[in-house]
């Protein structure tokens, strides 16, 4: 039997909300499959201020870099947001010790239905394949199976330190893989490119932090709601085989207007837990079916009010879980 240990910062707001219905599914996973979460609770953000005055605990920091993966809800809110102590210190710090240098976001339909309801359907009618990307060799290495364009966004017309990625993600993408077609597009102009033809950046975006973490939530309209797009911050590269510790989130943020009501969205923490699977436990066949899963209550019309239904945030994860349940027989 395999055992992982699974550190769990709920966070701020609807953190604890989305967290609680991705633990579902672990515990699905863990009663089909021959394998162990074992799952370590700890605060971070607002949360650790309120109750340690620090933003995370070295307790916390030292569990996390001890685990085999990180799963976080959201952090950060208004009650916190101008203090000399701020939620944000304590993923900036948990990303640094955990040497997290590349953060992935897969953004496409979590359901083929979502295209009917998307504000850029005329453009995606076939779902984009878009990631935006922190720099690391791992973006294209990703790209290599299958063979995927990459591109590459920056603004080497103006900023030195975006020339100075030009140069360097060419020299990269020309000795390291050659096999994997690479083009460069201006941060405007693939901002713009992203609302009037999503399709044309299908494959994998790499940017830097600032304007990856812009172009990533632009590109969350096209398939509908922040609340369907997860993420993953790994501290190595996978190779299908050594255990690569990471923090997968959700990306949108903790929500404090909905949180309490039972309305926000889990999908995003969910399909986290899937990318967890496939990178950090190398249970590539329990990622696709935890996206098939979702893919198929969402298709049933089990829908938080963001995607156009009425379910509660329990309701969906329940239906996930359940559904879970019957594709692992």
């Amino acid at each position: 039997m395999s055992a992982f240990n699974v550190v769990v910062f709920g966070g701020d707001h609807c953190g604890p909300e989305v967290t609680a219905e991705a633990i579902k599914i672990l515990r699905v996973i863990e009663k089909n499959r021959d394998v162990t979460f074992n799952l370590q609770d700890h605060l971070l953000g607002g949360a650790s201020i309120d109750a340690t005055g620090s933003p995370l605990t070295d307790e916390a920091l030292t569990a996390a870099k001890n685990a085999d993966a990180v799963l976080l809800g959201a952090i950060g809110g208004p009650k916190w947001g101008t203090g000399a102590v701020r939620p944000e210190q304590g993923i900036l710090k948990l990303r640094k010790e955990m040497g997290t240098f590349g953060n992935l976001r897969p953004c496409n339909f979590a359901a083929p239905s979502l295209v009917d309801s998307s504000p850029s359907r005329q453009k995606a009618l076939q779902p984009p394949r878009d990631r935006a990307h922190h720099p690391s060799r791992r973006q294209p290495g990703s790209a290599a199976q299958p063979p995927l364009p990459v591109w590459s966004l920056d603004k080497a017309n103006v900023l030195a330190t975006s020339r100075l990625w030009r140069k360097v993600v060419t020299e990269v993408m020309a000795k390291e893989f050659p096999q994997v077609s690479i083009g460069h597009h201006l941060i405007d102009s693939a901002a713009m490119l992203m609302v009037k033809d999503p399709r044309k950046l299908n494959g994998i975006v790499v940017t830097s932090n600032l304007f990856g973490d812009i172009i990533s939530d632009e590109a969350s309209v096209i398939p509908g709601s922040l609340g369907l797009l997860p993420s993953a911050s790994l501290s190595g590269v996978p190779d299908g085989k050594a255990r690569v510790n990471g923090i997968y989130e959700p990306i949108h943020g903790s929500a404090p207007d909905i949180a309490g009501k039972g309305i926000v969205n889990p999908v995003a923490a969910i399909l986290s837990v899937a990318m967890m699977m496939q990178y950090s436990f190398n249970m590539f066949d329990e990622a696709r079916i935890i996206e098939k899963a979702v893919s198929n209550v969402i298709e049933a019309g089990v829908r938080t009010g963001d995607i156009g239904g009425k379910a509660k945030t329990a309701e969906v994860g329940d239906a996930v879980a359940a559904e879970l349940e019957k594709l692992l027989k």
